[in-house]
């Protein structure tokens, strides 16, 4: 692996958890709302990402190439109800649906994807520094 993909790896990456802060934000920002049946109801999202490996023209595999963004899924667990006769978008018995998103889980999501992001720019900023060093020594 030549330092040059190096860039790309770091760079896929520090794109990856840049995906992951903007779907932590968008659940942050529905953990609270609401709607008059659980089919609409929010249901927090999670990206998916796959390792991406150069192939080799003999069939070997050489080392990893970055992350690939497979897609972003939705949570599959329950959506909390909560008894609101008041509320505008309560349904007939007087139920409104919230959003099934975990504000704990999230913050500590954000922090993980924070710090890999941060990781990444440190990796694209010693790499660059190698290289410079090494053209230095040609002088």
């Amino acid at each position: 692996m030549s330092l040059f993909s190096v860039f790309n790896v770091a760079g896929s990456g520090m794109a990856a958890q840049s995906l992951r802060l903007n779907t932590v934000a968008s659940n942050l920002a529905n953990a609270d709302s609401v709607a008059g049946t659980p089919e609409a109801a929010y249901r927090a999202r999670e990206p998916l990402f796959s390792a991406v490996q150069n192939r080799l023209a003999g069939g070997g595999d050489a080392p990893g190439e970055g992350v690939q963004v497979l897609g972003v899924t939705e949570s599959q667990a329950a959506i909390p109800s909560r008894y609101e006769p008041g509320n505008p978008l309560a349904d007939a018995d007087g139920y409104v649906y919230s959003s099934n998103v975990n504000p704990v889980d999230e913050l500590v999501n954000m922090i993980s994807a924070s710090r890999s992001y941060q990781n990444n720019v440190e990796v694209m900023n010693s790499t660059r520094q190698l290289m410079q060093k090494t053209l230095d020594l040609g002088k």
